[in-house]
Protein backbone atom coordinates (compact mmCIF):
# COMPACT_ATOMS: atom_id res chain seq x y z
CA UNK A 1 0.00 0.00 0.00
CA UNK A 2 1.31 3.44 -0.90
CA UNK A 3 0.08 5.91 1.69
CA UNK A 4 1.96 9.02 0.56
CA UNK A 5 0.00 9.72 -2.60
CA UNK A 6 -2.11 12.57 -1.27
CA UNK A 7 -4.11 12.65 -4.50
CA UNK A 8 -7.90 12.83 -4.55
CA UNK A 9 -9.65 10.95 -7.34
CA UNK A 10 -13.24 11.46 -8.46
CA UNK A 11 -14.72 8.14 -9.61
CA UNK A 12 -17.94 8.34 -11.62
CA UNK A 13 -19.94 5.26 -12.69
CA UNK A 14 -23.59 4.29 -12.37
CA UNK A 15 -22.79 0.63 -11.56
CA UNK A 16 -22.24 0.19 -7.83
CA UNK A 17 -20.16 -2.96 -8.21
CA UNK A 18 -17.72 -1.20 -10.53
CA UNK A 19 -17.51 1.80 -8.22
CA UNK A 20 -16.79 -0.44 -5.22
CA UNK A 21 -14.22 -2.50 -7.14
CA UNK A 22 -12.24 0.48 -8.44
CA UNK A 23 -12.61 2.47 -5.21
CA UNK A 24 -11.17 -0.37 -3.12
CA UNK A 25 -8.21 -0.75 -5.48
CA UNK A 26 -7.50 2.99 -5.49
CA UNK A 27 -7.73 3.26 -1.71
CA UNK A 28 -5.36 0.30 -1.36
CA UNK A 29 -2.87 2.42 -3.31
CA UNK A 30 -3.26 5.30 -0.88
CA UNK A 31 -5.57 7.57 -2.89
CA UNK A 32 -8.51 9.45 -1.42
CA UNK A 33 -11.60 8.60 -3.49
CA UNK A 34 -14.85 10.52 -3.88
CA UNK A 35 -17.66 9.05 -5.97
CA UNK A 36 -20.73 9.93 -7.99
CA UNK A 37 -23.24 7.71 -9.78
CA UNK A 38 -24.60 10.16 -12.36
CA UNK A 39 -23.25 13.01 -14.43
CA UNK A 40 -25.11 15.77 -12.64
CA UNK A 41 -23.79 14.68 -9.27
CA UNK A 42 -20.29 14.29 -10.75
CA UNK A 43 -20.18 17.96 -11.69
CA UNK A 44 -21.31 18.97 -8.20
CA UNK A 45 -18.71 16.79 -6.49
CA UNK A 46 -15.93 17.95 -8.82
CA UNK A 47 -16.57 21.60 -8.03
CA UNK A 48 -16.75 20.94 -4.30
CA UNK A 49 -13.87 18.48 -3.87
CA UNK A 50 -11.44 19.80 -6.53
CA UNK A 51 -10.01 16.35 -7.40
CA UNK A 52 -6.58 15.71 -8.86
CA UNK A 53 -7.90 13.21 -11.44
CA UNK A 54 -11.27 11.99 -12.71
CA UNK A 55 -12.24 8.46 -13.79
CA UNK A 56 -15.46 8.89 -15.74
CA UNK A 57 -17.87 6.38 -17.25
CA UNK A 58 -19.46 7.49 -20.52
CA UNK A 59 -22.93 5.92 -20.29
CA UNK A 60 -24.64 7.50 -17.30
CA UNK A 61 -28.07 8.88 -16.39
CA UNK A 62 -28.99 12.59 -16.32
CA UNK A 63 -25.78 13.88 -17.91
CA UNK A 64 -23.60 11.58 -20.03
CA UNK A 65 -19.85 11.23 -19.57
CA UNK A 66 -18.98 13.12 -22.75
CA UNK A 67 -20.86 16.18 -21.52
CA UNK A 68 -19.38 15.92 -18.04
CA UNK A 69 -15.90 15.71 -19.58
CA UNK A 70 -16.48 18.79 -21.73
CA UNK A 71 -17.82 20.84 -18.82
CA UNK A 72 -15.02 19.78 -16.47
CA UNK A 73 -12.41 20.60 -19.08
CA UNK A 74 -13.73 24.17 -19.34
CA UNK A 75 -12.93 24.79 -15.67
CA UNK A 76 -10.31 22.26 -14.58
CA UNK A 77 -6.85 21.37 -15.84
CA UNK A 78 -6.69 17.82 -14.47
CA UNK A 79 -6.40 14.38 -16.09
CA UNK A 80 -9.70 12.84 -17.17
CA UNK A 81 -9.85 9.10 -17.93
CA UNK A 82 -12.93 7.82 -19.72
CA UNK A 83 -14.31 4.33 -19.06
CA UNK A 84 -16.48 2.76 -21.73
CA UNK A 85 -17.68 -0.52 -23.20
CA UNK A 86 -17.80 1.31 -26.55
CA UNK A 87 -14.82 0.30 -28.64
CA UNK A 88 -15.31 2.10 -31.94
CA UNK A 89 -12.85 4.71 -33.17
CA UNK A 90 -15.72 7.20 -33.43
CA UNK A 91 -16.40 6.90 -29.70
CA UNK A 92 -12.72 7.31 -28.85
CA UNK A 93 -12.36 10.34 -31.10
CA UNK A 94 -15.45 11.92 -29.53
CA UNK A 95 -14.03 11.35 -26.07
CA UNK A 96 -10.71 12.94 -26.93
CA UNK A 97 -12.44 15.84 -28.66
CA UNK A 98 -14.34 16.51 -25.42
CA UNK A 99 -11.01 16.91 -23.65
CA UNK A 100 -10.35 13.44 -22.24
CA UNK A 101 -6.74 12.50 -21.59
CA UNK A 102 -7.20 8.74 -21.82
CA UNK A 103 -9.76 6.13 -22.87
CA UNK A 104 -9.98 2.79 -21.06
CA UNK A 105 -12.23 0.11 -22.51
CA UNK A 106 -14.38 -2.22 -20.42
CA UNK A 107 -13.66 -4.90 -19.40
CA UNK A 108 -10.34 -3.62 -18.15
CA UNK A 109 -7.43 -4.84 -16.07
CA UNK A 110 -7.41 -3.13 -12.69
CA UNK A 111 -3.61 -3.22 -12.74
CA UNK A 112 -3.59 -1.35 -16.05
CA UNK A 113 -6.09 1.21 -14.78
CA UNK A 114 -3.99 1.82 -11.66
CA UNK A 115 -0.88 2.17 -13.81
CA UNK A 116 -2.62 4.74 -15.99
CA UNK A 117 -3.82 6.70 -12.97
CA UNK A 118 -0.32 6.79 -11.51
CA UNK A 119 1.22 7.73 -14.86
CA UNK A 120 -1.13 10.70 -15.33
CA UNK A 121 -0.60 11.91 -11.78
CA UNK A 122 3.15 11.46 -12.06
CA UNK A 123 3.18 13.54 -15.21
CA UNK A 124 1.14 16.21 -13.44
CA UNK A 125 3.62 16.63 -10.63
CA UNK A 126 6.82 15.94 -12.53
CA UNK A 127 9.11 18.93 -12.89
CA UNK A 128 9.90 20.01 -16.42
CA UNK A 129 13.45 21.32 -16.68
CA UNK A 130 12.95 21.92 -20.41
CA UNK A 131 10.31 24.54 -19.62
CA UNK A 132 12.58 26.46 -17.32
CA UNK A 133 14.98 27.15 -20.17
CA UNK A 134 12.45 28.95 -22.37
CA UNK A 135 8.94 30.00 -21.42
CA UNK A 136 7.67 30.91 -24.91
CA UNK A 137 8.60 29.25 -28.20
CA UNK A 138 8.12 31.31 -31.37
CA UNK A 139 7.75 30.08 -34.95
CA UNK A 140 6.91 33.08 -37.10
CA UNK A 141 3.42 34.14 -36.10
CA UNK A 142 2.88 31.02 -33.98
CA UNK A 143 3.80 31.02 -30.30
CA UNK A 144 3.76 28.16 -27.80
CA UNK A 145 3.55 29.47 -24.23
CA UNK A 146 4.84 26.66 -22.01
CA UNK A 147 3.80 28.27 -18.74
CA UNK A 148 0.31 29.37 -19.81
CA UNK A 149 -0.32 26.15 -21.79
CA UNK A 150 -1.40 28.26 -24.75
CA UNK A 151 -0.82 28.12 -28.48
CA UNK A 152 -1.44 31.39 -30.33
CA UNK A 153 -1.24 32.59 -33.90
CA UNK A 154 -0.78 36.33 -34.38
CA UNK A 155 -1.94 36.73 -30.80
CA UNK A 156 -5.19 34.79 -31.24
CA UNK A 157 -5.50 31.65 -29.08
CA UNK A 158 -5.80 28.24 -30.73
CA UNK A 159 -7.84 26.05 -28.34
CA UNK A 160 -6.04 22.84 -27.42
CA UNK A 161 -6.90 19.99 -25.07
CA UNK A 162 -4.31 19.04 -22.47
CA UNK A 163 -2.87 16.18 -24.50
CA UNK A 164 -2.91 18.15 -27.74
CA UNK A 165 -0.87 20.89 -26.09
CA UNK A 166 1.56 18.39 -24.59
CA UNK A 167 2.19 16.87 -28.02
CA UNK A 168 2.78 20.33 -29.52
CA UNK A 169 5.05 21.19 -26.59
CA UNK A 170 7.17 18.06 -26.94
CA UNK A 171 7.56 18.37 -30.71
CA UNK A 172 8.19 22.12 -30.62
CA UNK A 173 10.87 21.73 -27.94
CA UNK A 174 12.70 19.34 -30.28
CA UNK A 175 12.32 20.83 -33.79
CA UNK A 176 13.10 18.49 -36.69
CA UNK A 177 13.55 15.55 -34.34
CA UNK A 178 11.40 12.61 -35.42
CA UNK A 179 9.18 10.98 -32.78
CA UNK A 180 7.52 7.64 -33.50
CA UNK A 181 3.91 7.18 -32.43
CA UNK A 182 5.11 4.71 -29.80
CA UNK A 183 7.60 7.19 -28.40
CA UNK A 184 5.06 10.00 -28.36
CA UNK A 185 2.59 7.81 -26.51
CA UNK A 186 5.14 6.69 -23.93
CA UNK A 187 6.33 10.29 -23.39
CA UNK A 188 2.92 11.99 -23.29
CA UNK A 189 0.86 9.28 -21.60
CA UNK A 190 3.81 7.90 -19.61
CA UNK A 191 2.83 4.33 -20.49
CA UNK A 192 3.89 1.58 -22.84
CA UNK A 193 2.32 2.14 -26.24
CA UNK A 194 1.22 -1.43 -27.02
CA UNK A 195 -2.10 -1.23 -28.87
CA UNK A 196 -2.67 2.47 -28.25
CA UNK A 197 -0.77 4.27 -31.00
CA UNK A 198 -4.02 5.14 -32.81
CA UNK A 199 -4.63 7.53 -29.94
CA UNK A 200 -1.57 9.52 -31.03
CA UNK A 201 -2.72 9.51 -34.66
CA UNK A 202 -6.12 10.97 -33.74
CA UNK A 203 -4.57 13.67 -31.55
CA UNK A 204 -2.13 14.71 -34.27
CA UNK A 205 -4.98 14.89 -36.82
CA UNK A 206 -6.90 17.27 -34.59
CA UNK A 207 -3.82 19.39 -33.87
CA UNK A 208 -3.11 19.73 -37.58
CA UNK A 209 -6.69 20.80 -38.31
CA UNK A 210 -6.52 23.49 -35.64
CA UNK A 211 -3.15 24.79 -36.79
CA UNK A 212 -4.22 24.76 -40.44
CA UNK A 213 -7.42 26.66 -39.62
CA UNK A 214 -5.34 29.37 -37.93
CA UNK A 215 -2.50 29.42 -40.46
CA UNK A 216 -3.31 27.67 -43.76
CA UNK A 217 0.01 28.74 -45.30
CA UNK A 218 2.23 26.83 -42.89
CA UNK A 219 2.73 23.17 -42.08
CA UNK A 220 4.00 22.69 -38.55
CA UNK A 221 3.89 18.93 -38.01
CA UNK A 222 5.36 16.79 -40.77
CA UNK A 223 4.91 13.05 -41.22
CA UNK A 224 8.01 10.98 -41.82
CA UNK A 225 6.38 7.97 -43.44
CA UNK A 226 7.05 4.72 -41.65
CA UNK A 227 8.82 6.53 -38.82
CA UNK A 228 6.68 9.17 -37.10
CA UNK A 229 6.17 12.93 -36.75
CA UNK A 230 8.40 15.97 -36.40
CA UNK A 231 7.98 19.69 -35.77
CA UNK A 232 9.20 21.31 -38.97
CA UNK A 233 7.42 24.60 -39.81
CA UNK A 234 7.51 25.12 -43.56
CA UNK A 235 5.77 27.74 -45.67
CA UNK A 236 3.16 26.26 -47.97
Amino acid sequence: MRMDSGATILLVDDEDRIVDFIKDALEDEGYAVVTATDGERALEVARRKDPDLVILDIMMPKVDGYTVCRVLREDMDIPILLLSAKQSDVDKVLGFSMGADDYVMKPFSIKELLARVEAHLRRQRRSRPEREKLAVLSFGGLTVDLDAHEVRYLGAPIPMTRKEFEIVELLALHPRQVFSRERLYSRIWDLEATGYTDTVTEHVKRIRKKLEAADPNNTYISTVWGVGYKWDPTTG
